[in-house]
């Protein structure tokens, strides 16, 4: 509980630092909130211990019959 507690107040204080800096900045604003709460959502699920799926395993997914491809097209069977 202490940790969610911690990342809230930690995101509320880096906006609060950095919202007066972005003012006339509606693109830069947009982004800095939509990471600012996708780093925040993050960390309050590594927090609560969340299964949080790695990117890396949807890309294997992706490529991986490529991969079986290109390896049945360069090295033929004898």
């Amino acid at each position: 509980m202490w940790a969610i507690t911690g990342i809230v107040v930690l995101s509320g204080v880096c906006a609060a630092v950095d919202m007066p800096m972005m003012k006339g900045r509606a693109k830069e604003l947009w982004v800095f909130w939509l990471l600012l709460l996708l780093g925040a959502g993050l960390s309050i699920a590594v927090a609560l211990r969340l299964p949080i799926p790695n990117p890396l395993d949807m890309i294997a997914v992706v490529f991986r019959p490529v991969g079986y491809w290109l390896h049945n097209i360069l090295l033929p069977a004898n």
